[in-house]
């Protein structure tokens, strides 16, 4: 099972669009300036992070109180398990007509719900009916409900290479998995076992809850592969500082600083360092890791990049190790930037070195 609050995506590149602004061309992490020329009636409004958090508490609560097997995936978005809950709460439909219940009684917000056999139908489920959806597809119904869809909406497939499919003669997630080898080898390289196994709907891979954390990290897929290696600094930039933040919420260090790294041919890397001592900082994380994205693109030049992300690990509790002037400098920008935040949204203020 999938929940998923149906009126904001997130995303660490910019503010969501709206679904009344796809239509003029507008998609999320456009830059604001482009998304106007495109839209010039949008109507900007400023996020307001803190009160996004108080929410998800309260959403994530009632997931909670159903199964303790719950794997979030970001403030509004989740994975249940529900196999064990089903003996006292009743059947997974029920069970989500419940969750919807809930969250609406609480937050008076709607929630879209996607039941199925495993979490890679459950995704694409959710996102079939929007606002207030519920949406129930059995083992026996995988094909039938999957096979006529676009393959566009296959998760993971980026707006490039759902073009360059397309455009080799295959639209559905039907033709997908019914393509030959010999069609699917050029598209797809050696992971096009892997894409006609998503397409057929196959996923085994297990709800995991949360516990306690061994990593943080903060990734985007772009919508179109980026190949020009001055975008791509500016973005993992951005991609530190969201990391960063997240590490001083939760009152945290980490002791190694990775970037990953996928290919348009989704081949994916990582890179990672040993730092001491542990840091929250956004400076050094972002230091280190344009460091290791620099060396990787030194040896691979050309390459374009689908993904891109920070990975930190190592994690030990806050304490007041490495105070030397020049950091304490930098922990006053960041708590800084951390209050600035809280008060008038996750954009209110970025480091330059994030601005392209």
């Amino acid at each position: 099972m999938r929940s998923t609050r149906p009126s904001r995506s997130t995303t660490t590149r910019g503010w969501p669009a709206s679904r009344s602004s796809s239509a003029y061309g507008v998609h999320s992490a456009m830059p604001m300036r482009t998304a106007l020329r495109l839209c010039p009636q949008a109507i900007c409004v400023r996020p307001r992070m803190q009160r996004y958090q108080e929410v998800s508490r309260i959403v994530f609560g009632v997931f909670r109180e159903i199964s303790p097997l719950v794997e979030g995936l970001s403030l509004d978005e989740a994975f249940l398990d529900v196999t064990a809950s089903q003996e006292l709460l009743g059947s997974a439909v029920d069970i989500a007509r419940r969750i919807k219940r809930r969250i609406c009684e609480l937050t008076g917000l709607t929630a879209s719900v996607g039941v199925a056999p495993n979490k890679l139908v459950a995704k694409i489920a959710s996102d079939l009916i929007k606002p207030d959806g519920l949406t129930h597809v059995t083992p026996e119904r995988v094909r039938e409900v999957l096979d006529p869809l676009s393959v566009r909406r296959l998760p993971g497939l980026g707006r490039k290479t759902g073009a360059r499919v397309e455009a080799a003669g295959i639209e559905t997630l039907g033709e997908l998995r019914s393509a030959p080898d010999a069609l699917l080898w050029p598209l797809f390289g050696r992971y096009s076992a892997w894409v006609r196994e998503r397409a057929s709907g196959i996923d085994d891979r297990p709800v995991l809850p949360d516990v306690e954390e061994k990593s943080l990290s903060a990734e985007d897929t772009f919508e179109e592969d980026i190949g020009d290696s001055r975008t791509l600094h500016v973005q993992l930039a951005r991609l530190a500082d969201v990391a960063a933040a997240r590490l001083r919420t939760r009152s945290l260090t980490a002791g190694c600083i990775g970037v990953k790294i996928r290919r348009a041919d989704f081949t994916t890397f990582t890179r990672q360092r040993a730092v001491t001592p542990p840091t929250c900082e956004a400076r050094a994380i972002a230091g280190v890791a344009a460091e290791l994205l620099s060396r990787w693109l030194g040896g691979n030049p050309g390459v374009k990049l689908r993904l891109l992300g920070v990975v930190l690990t190592e994690l030990t509790p806050a304490s007041q190790l490495g105070l030397f002037e020049e950091t304490r400098r930098s922990a006053k920008l960041d708590a800084a930037l951390d209050e600035a935040r809280a008060r008038f949204g996750s954009g209110a203020l970025r480091p330059g070195s994030t601005i392209g």
